[in-house]
């Protein structure tokens, strides 16, 4: 069983910025990929940025630029730098894992993230 275990979140001003973490509980050097989701209330849990194996990142359109995934793997730790921030960035933010030969994913429980002034 994996352990995702995010933090970093909290209440900013429109325009502030963020770092999310999210520590794995085993070394994340075999992952396929990593990536951070939210949800807003009564909204779908949507993708936000993934990083795969090789490094290669992915964002939603409406963080391109803004939002920066990166990886230490010595730390197993996953990053989501969150650059001016806008009201409707507020979510709850979710890590998600997938690792080779697993029969599943893995999710954290989530950290909040409020964007208000």
């Amino acid at each position: 069983q994996v352990q995702l275990v995010e933090s970093g979140g909290g209440l900013v001003q429109p325009g502030g910025s963020l770092r999310l973490s999210c520590a794995a509980s085993r070394s994340i050097f075999s992952i396929v990929a990593m990536g951070w989701y939210r949800q807003a209330p009564g909204n779908q849990r949507e993708l936000v940025a993934t990083i795969t194996s090789g490094a290669s990142t992915n964002y939603a359109d409406s963080v391109k630029g803004r939002f920066t995934i990166s990886r230490d793997n010595a730390k197993n730790t996953v990053y989501l730098q969150m650059n001016s921030l806008k009201p409707e960035d507020t979510a709850v933010y979710y890590c998600n894992a997938v690792f080779h030969g697993a029969t599943k994913d893995y999710w954290g429980r989530g950290t909040q993230v409020t964007v208000s002034s």
